[in-house]
């Protein structure tokens, strides 16, 4: 039986999470959410977890847990969380298919909610 994820975590995503998890200690993962900023709008976050919310959506890929915000799910619906090295930056990058649009430097973006209805179906297929 498929076990529902709000989003897709690569193996280098998960790496770099078992990575942040080894070098703190009691930290058990990471949680992903959005907020308001920066001048496109909204901003993705990323934040130890120390203590899972049994709210928050759970995401478990090659040993590495990440979890999702419960009130940024309609919005990171469909993501592709992975993590990159490049010249000029290193760090998680998110692919979202609600993201509309973002700013000049790539620090925010503008979302939109997904369909409930779609993530109410996506959550019942994979409970089937």
């Amino acid at each position: 039986m498929a076990r529902f994820a709000v989003i897709l975590v690569t193996d280098r995503a998960a790496e770099r999470v078992r990575e942040i998890v080894a070098t703190r200690e009691g930290a058990h993962g990471v949680r992903v959410g959005v907020k308001k900023g920066g001048c496109a709008g909204m901003e993705y976050t990323v934040d130890l977890v120390r203590e899972p919310s049994p709210t928050d959506d759970h995401v478990e890929h090659g040993g590495a847990n990440v979890y999702v915000a419960p009130e940024a799910a309609l919005f990171l619906l469909g993501t592709e969380m992975d993590f990159e090295v490049t010249k000029l930056r290193t760090g998680f990058v998110f692919r979202n298919p609600n993201q509309s649009s973002a700013c000049g430097c790539g620090e925010s973006v503008e979302l939109k909610p997904a369909d409930l209805k779609a993530l109410a179906e996506a959550r019942a297929a994979a409970g089937a």
